[in-house]
């Protein structure tokens, strides 16, 4: 084919790539046939050798003709690929293959673990302590009788001394456990479903004003319906409750067990319903979240400036035609766009350097380990860019339990998800090990540097990688909350620290690993690092978005499926110092900047995600700025291009 017509075919056929329509359908089907199979995009550049994968657009003599010519071209993937791509199937087709093929003993084997059982314990718990008061005031009102009166005294007074304490411990952990696994996603759906279905009968002039007040008002309303709902539950189960336990109903395990949830209902249920008022009204009273009024400018007399490269969803794969969960078929193939993301940080930061790099989630498409091995061979090529880089967790990097199949679940004791967390940690020790500290909680001041704390559990941890052993995940499950925050502290007591937090949601389901929640241990440590520094301006950064966008969602299961849970709470939590706090997040791919409770928010797009190989990407750069009232103020974003497979194309032409 001569070369002319080799270039009309190629534009022909990255013109097809762009229109973002299926790979095998006709239209492209007809482009393929017009190259004869001589060129082929991948990873948004023309296709290269295997010695030279990702690293940029091919020269015209190195195009040669494939050996083989198989009938469908392996590169494009097949309808496999798309098993959870949410950009090709609807939720509804996902819940089908969700119910066609979810394991029941599994299903029901974690509900008991994460259910059932923190509903009995918390039940018991009531039953157990006011029995023991009872005993103990029967024995003190009681005439001592000789020693036998003495003896039995003195066992019930140890037993509620060693006993009580961790009983109400254990109650108090699994209240926590059902109240983030059931109560706050329970609240937090009403509240967007409602805010979802209302603002789709809103007109489409207005203004962000009437957006506010409506998201203000369904928050009371979701509020008002809630506590309906917990009273109405409450009083279902009262009946059943029982508050004063006995040594005879141990004969009746099945009675016990049904009081026992009984009694979490009705504790639950109250809570609820009183909670669900409280987070409605104060979520009411909130300022909502709008579009950021202006951007900051350097004060010279200030002179404090610093430059972060903010990154996110990178969704690295390990395979060199890898496509992507969430976007299948319709998304890029492979890592030629992140080897485009570090082409572009390298040239940027040479000509003016950069302060931080800071990657807030799913650097990985599944947590992986090819997939990191990938993501640290691309890295390997700018030691300086990783110099200045952070990371933490993002769902995709430690909650997919299978890239295939939604219906797959973890039980809460398997190591699988454990094993995941340790790639996500050591990919955190190697790229910032020795920069970030820990939080001492006792001391209420900065710890040891992550390197520091896991020096002497090297070997534990690379035993638990080799073996995946219960025992071991059960440690290590205990290490992860611990680790974070993670604080890079600042250099001056007025210069600028990084906060990063760990947002994602204890979830063992492929269909919910989207979740998140900022438990309250970190968000304690956050305002601990905060008050120890009150002069020092901060990034709070951290995976899932904080609040929802004031704009109109597309699908309502984007409101819930992947909200961070309590984040409203949490710009709650941190109102107090928003004037120094700037947060980024990553999550829904979403180029947005805004404020909310004077809370400055940065959310970032991916450089990867949501476009064809063909399409334009891109990424920002912020300049962030100290202010003369000691806050910290956002300067106006610089956009940073990533060119796609047509622009690669015509360079190379």
């Amino acid at each position: 084919m001569p070369q002319a017509s080799l270039r009309a075919a190629l534009a022909h056929l990255t013109s097809v790539l762009a229109s973002g329509r299926s790979p095998r359908r006709g239209t492209l089907a007809l482009a393929l046939a017009r190259l004869d199979r001589l060129k082929s995009i991948h990873d948004g550049f023309v296709l290269l050798p295997p010695r030279a994968m990702g690293s940029g657009p091919m020269s015209s003599d190195e195009l040669r003709p494939p050996a083989l010519t198989p009938i469908v071209d392996p590169r494009f993937g097949d309808v496999e690929d798309d098993a959870l791509a949410t950009k090709r199937r609807s939720l509804l087709s996902l819940a089908g293959t969700l119910f066609a093929e979810i394991s029941l003993p599994k299903l029901i084997a974690a509900w008991f673990v994460m259910i059932i059982g923190p509903g009995i314990m918390l039940g018991l718990a009531p039953q157990v302590a006011l029995g023991w008061a009872i005993a103990l005031k029967t024995n003190l009102a009681a005439p001592f009788a000789g020693l036998g009166a003495l003896v039995l005294l003195l066992i019930v007074a140890l037993a509620g001394w060693y006993g009580i304490r961790p009983l109400f411990r254990a109650a108090e952990s699994n209240f926590w456990q059902l109240n983030s696994l059931a109560v706050q996603p329970f609240y937090a759906a009403c509240r967007e479903a409602l805010r979802h279905f209302a603002e789709k009968l809103l007109p489409t002039d207005t203004t962000e004003a009437g957006r506010a007040r409506l998201r203000a008002a369904t928050s009371v309303a979701a509020g008002l319906v809630l506590s309906g709902l917990a009273l109405s539950a409450t009083a279902a189960a009262w009946r059943a409750s029982s508050w004063i336990g006995e040594f005879a109903d141990l004969a009746s395990p099945y009675q016990l067990a049904k009081t026992a949830l009984a009694n979490s209902v009705v504790l639950i249920g109250l809570y609820l319903a009183a909670v669900a008022l409280v987070w409605s009204i104060a979520d009411a009273l909130m300022p909502q979240p709008r579009a950021l009024q202006g951007f900051a400018t350097a004060d010279p007399t200030a002179g404090k400036a610093w430059r972060v490269a903010h990154l996110s969803d990178l969704h690295g794969v390990g395979e060199p035609y890898g496509l992507r969960i969430e976007s299948g078929r319709s998304g890029p193939r492979g890592n030629g766009r992140i080897a485009a993301v570090l082409q572009r940080l390298d040239a940027l930061h040479a000509a003016e350097p950069l302060d931080l790099i800071l990657l807030t989630g799913d650097t990985t498409d599944a947590g992986r380990s090819a997939e990191w091995a990938a993501f640290f061979d691309l890295l390997a090529a700018y030691p300086h860019l990783a110099e200045r880089m952070l990371v933490l967790p993002g769902n995709h990097d430690v909650n997919v339990v299978d890239r295939t199949n939604p219906a797959r679940l973890d039980l809460p004791m398997s190591p699988a998800k454990r094993l995941r967390q340790l790639r996500m940690l050591s990919a955190m020790a190697a790229i910032q090990g020795s920069k970030v500290h820990l939080v001492d909680r006792r001391a209420d001041m900065l710890g040891p540097t992550l390197a520091a704390t896991l020096a002497p559990r090297l070997s534990s941890l690379a035993e638990f990688s080799d073996t995946g052993s219960w025992r071991e995940a059960g440690r290590f499950g205990q290490l992860w909350p611990d680790l974070f925050p993670q604080v890079l502290p600042p250099r001056e007591p007025d210069g600028l620290g990084v906060i990063l937090a760990d947002s994602n949601a204890e979830t063992h389901f492929s269909f919910t690993n989207a979740l998140g929640l900022v438990s309250a241990e970190q968000a304690l440590a956050i305002e601990k690092v905060l008050a120890a520094y009150p002069g020092a301006r901060w990034i709070i950064a951290l995976h899932h978005h904080l609040v929802e966008y004031p704009m109109p969602a597309r699908a309502l299961s984007e409101r819930i499926g992947t909200a961070l849970i309590n984040g409203s709470w949490f710009v709650r939590r941190l109102s107090h110092a928003a004037h120094r706090i700037v947060a980024m997040h990553g999550h829904r791919h979403i180029d947005w900047i805004g404020e909310c409770a004077g809370l400055t928010i940065v959310s970032a797009p991916s450089p990867v995600m949501e476009a064809t190989d063909a399409a334009e990407t891109c990424f920002y750069i912020h300049t962030l700025v100290a202010t003369p009232d000691g806050g910290l103020g956002l300067g106006p974003p610089e956009r940073i291009a990533v060119a796609g497979a047509a622009a690669c194309a015509a360079r190379a032409a």
